[in-house]
């Protein structure tokens, strides 16, 4: 990870396609593409290598988001449960389409507890969103299970698990929607970019049209069919070029996790001469993206003297409990309500505020965060860097 780190004549060969066309929207002209739709290509590509129905590009992981919460009818006055360690793009969409971000707590797979979300459901539930974090299961089986007692839709952000399966089926298609991401740092990559799967014709049909302003897209090849507008949209439309690089990239995709799980296993290893080192739980080895390794500590000060250790010598580890980004507690524009919106949207409406946030409200989540330190797997992995990690893994454990 990330996929960047073996672009080559591929991505290359499909670029050069688009830039002789001359054209970079992914719709009309017709006459100028030489019969070349390298997004559409793309969408019905992703789509069969993952086994949905249908997939629809669109311009980021969290525009896949908005637009799959705007397809399932999320609004104001709804709540949306997702869990408390996750990207912050996760839970600013929620908020974008005027709903309530509900967190749960998340076990030792670091994702989504099961049985947390049974207790965080209310009549106001309108979706439920686990989060694949790190490129391994949330436990999506259980989760579906709770949320279809309850007749809820389950939206899987799966930003960071694309090549990742569960039991053979892969992630993004146990749920309505599945969201992926492929900004410049994921395992496949368009530089900016993301993609929505599902297998309802109809929720398919909705995002196409909303990611493109709400136009009409009777089916038509590349392009956008009648002038008719059955509702309000907005432009989350991919390029072309994003097209050909993902066409590119996911080619490689397979080849990417085979990589990526060779150079885990040698994590795993170094990482092991670590006295009472725990592992992630990871719910099907074989499934596994292997994106990331994480591990956890007997608890905090002993995760934050070897982590002290690691960077020392060069080899320092995440620490997401440190993390402004990706966990709860240290997200203070959430915590604190900040927006530019002088009437305080999305936290208050008619200057009341309808959310406040405790930081201290994931107590579990924290106990297990606060332990944990977690190395991003690459690609590409040169023997000096192995060295190099290894004898810093073994003075941390002398310490």
């Amino acid at each position: 990870m990330p996929g960047f780190e073996i672009f080559g004549a591929e991505e290359k060969a499909q670029v050069m396609d688009v830039l002789e066309s001359g054209v970079l929207f992914r719709y009309e002209f017709a006459d100028q593409r030489k019969g070349m739709w390298k997004v559409l290509e793309f969408e019905r590509a992703f789509a069969a290598y993952t086994g949905a129905g249908h997939a629809q590009a669109v311009t980021s992981g969290t525009a896949a988001l908005k637009v799959a919460l705007a397809a399932l009818g999320v609004g104001e006055g709804d709540e949306v449960i997702t869990q408390g360690f996750t990207f912050v793009a996760t839970w600013e969409a929620i908020l974008d389409c005027g709903a309530v971000p509900v967190f749960t707590e998340v076990d030792l797979t670091l994702n989504m507890d099961p049985a947390d979300l049974e207790k965080k459901i209310t009549p106001k539930t309108k979706a439920i969103v686990p989060v694949h974090m790190m490129g391994a299961q949330a436990r999506i089986e259980a989760i579906k299970a709770v949320a279809d007692r309850h007749n809820i839709p389950v939206l899987e952000d799966t930003a960071q698990a694309a090549g990742g399966r569960l039991n053979g089926r892969h992630l993004g298609t146990f749920g309505a929607v599945g969201t992926f991401s492929f900004d410049a740092v994921k395992t496949m990559t368009t530089g900016e970019g993301g993609m929505c799967i599902t297998n309802d014709q109809t929720l398919w049909r909705r995002m196409s049209e909303y990611h493109d302003h709400g136009h009409d897209h009777i089916p038509n090849p590349g392009g956008r069919g009648g002038e008719s507008r059955s509702f309000i949209g907005f432009n989350y439309r991919m390029m072309e070029i994003q097209g050909a690089i993902g066409l590119a990239q996911l080619a490689k995709l397979d080849q990417i996790v085979a990589a990526q799980k060779k150079n885990k296993a040698f994590f795993r290893e170094a990482v092991s001469v670590l006295p009472e080192v725990q592992f992630r739980e990871i719910l099907d080895e074989a499934g596994d993206s292997a994106t990331f390794l994480t591990f956890f500590l007997p608890d905090a000060q002993r995760a934050t003297a070897v982590n002290q250790a690691l960077r020392e010598a060069g080899a320092g580890a995440v620490r997401w409990s440190e993390n402004g980004w990706h966990y709860y507690p240290k997200w203070e524009q959430l915590l604190g309500g900040k927006t530019y919106c002088q009437g305080g949207w999305p936290f208050s409406v008619g200057g009341k505020r309808r959310v406040v946030y405790d930081p201290q409200a994931l107590p579990a989540s924290a106990a297990i965060i606060e332990r944990a330190l977690t190395y991003q797997v690459p690609i590409l992995l040169p023997e000096e860097q192995k060295t190099k990690m290894v004898a810093a893994l073994k003075k941390a454990a002398a310490i």
